[in-house]
């Protein structure tokens, strides 16, 4: 596993890694910051709600825009739009809430913050597959490249809240979301000028211009499908985290819930760099079903917990299966959909799991708030129950690489040709 990992960083290069996770730190930090700064400056936790729904919702739309735009023109200049219009956005949002703006206007600017975060961890994925592909490697480091990438995935939304906090708690939300801008433009910006970029530029005009023309409106069925996985996966993070909230208040310890979030994230971490060590005789399918099972079973014992002790040791071992599950449905799609279509279908599966969570805070919360931690949990439960039944119905597949073209615009060689 360790002789993978250094195989992965030599294939990324130093800078690459860094650059990425700098980049999408402030979008794990947004989420949270942008509620904690509203719901500080005006008042009214209604408002924040409105301004982190605002926030969801238009990362959730424009994501895949950007993902298809980066698809059609290349990284670079997608990227680096968005990234500095990120950053402004996200410091005139903390301008207006510092100056007790009106929810009129607030609103609008969480909207565009959302709209305009520069999809790095899609983006990094398609950019770090690309140059795998591209150096002929084989399925199993694509694999790990994908453990590699989602793990540096989870690292950042248990650091990011945890700087919020920090920052909040030191001096005020607004630090942390202006510390979060100053950060994205800067690393946003080497992102996308990072010489690796061009590995994921579209092919040039000519031998792959009809094959990519092609590629580009077609989509398989699994595709769609593993979307939807991922925004059930999103419905169990949102429904968790109103259950963790929930349950934390009743106990008479709301101060631990984000701790009680961080240990399964930081479970999740763990036992994704593990993946690595999985034996290729392991397929992909297998791997999906296997953890959604997991996903069901681990979550079972949410409906009962009535303990501090207890939520903490039920959650971390929860967040075992989290990681599997969704680093198995970043390679089903790596697997099925045309190289053209990369960046677009990477940024739909972030969009999801950003809209899923979103979407079932909003329920589970008001569940909580009537009936109690264990209403907020049987969502989540649902949702688990949901991703198992699609792992079992849906057959998954291999894309024709059209003429051999990888996103770079190199023929690959040896397994990453039969692929």
């Amino acid at each position: 596993m360790l002789r993978t990992y250094r195989d992965t960083l030599s294939l990324l290069g130093p800078a690459l890694p860094v650059l990425s996770f700098l980049g999408r730190l402030p979008t794990a930090m947004c989420q949270l910051g942008s509620v904690l700064l509203v719901a500080e400056t005006s008042g009214s936790l209604a408002t924040a709600g409105l301004a982190g729904g605002a926030l969801a919702a238009g990362q959730t739309v424009a994501g895949p825009l950007l993902g298809r735009l980066a698809d059609r023109r290349g990284q670079r200049g997608p990227v680096l739009a968005a990234s500095l219009a990120n950053a402004l956005a996200v410091a005139a949002l903390v301008l207006a809430s510092v100056a007790d703006a009106p929810t009129g206007l607030l609103v609008p600017l969480a909207l565009l913050a959302g709209a305009t975060v520069p999809q790095i961890g899609p983006l990094a994925r398609t950019r770090s597959v690309a140059l795998a592909r591209r150096a002929g490697a084989d399925d199993r480091t694509v694999g790990t490249v994908l453990s590699f990438e989602g793990t540096l995935d989870e690292v950042s939304f248990v650091l990011g809240p945890a700087l919020v906090g920090l920052a909040a708690a030191l001096a005020h939300p607004g630090a942390a979301l202006l510390g979060a801008a100053l950060l994205l433009a800067l690393c946003g910006t080497g992102f996308a000028l990072h010489p690796t970029a061009s590995a994921a530029a579209p092919p040039p005009d000519g031998t792959a211009t009809r094959t990519g023309a092609a590629e580009r409106t077609r989509l398989p069925g699994s595709a769609y499908a593993l979307r939807v996985t991922m925004v059930l996966q999103g419905a169990m993070f949102g429904a968790s985290q109103a259950g963790i909230t929930a349950l934390t208040a009743g106990l008479g310890a709301p101060a631990q819930a984000g701790l009680v979030y961080a240990a399964m994230g930081v479970m999740s971490a763990a036992v994704g760099l593990s993946l690595a060590a999985l034996p290729a005789t392991v397929g992909l399918a297998l791997r999906w079903r296997a953890a959604t099972a997991g996903l069901v079973l681990l979550s079972l014992p949410l409906l009962a917990v009535d303990s501090l002790a207890g939520l903490y040791v039920v959650v971390t071992v929860l967040g075992a299966a989290y990681a599997p599950h969704l680093i198995t449905v970043f390679a089903l799609t790596e697997r099925s959909v045309p190289a053209g279509r990369l960046a677009e279908s990477m940024a739909f599966l972030t969009s999801g799991i950003v809209g899923g969570q979103a979407l079932a805070l909003a329920l589970s919360g008001r569940l909580a708030e009537r009936h109690g931690a264990p209403a907020a949990f049987a969502v989540a439960v649902g949702a688990a129950v949901a991703c198992a039944a699609l792992s079992w119905t849906v057959r998954t597949g291999r894309a024709p690489r059209g003429a051999g073209v990888t996103p770079g615009g190199a023929a690959p060689s040896g397994s990453a040709a039969r692929g």
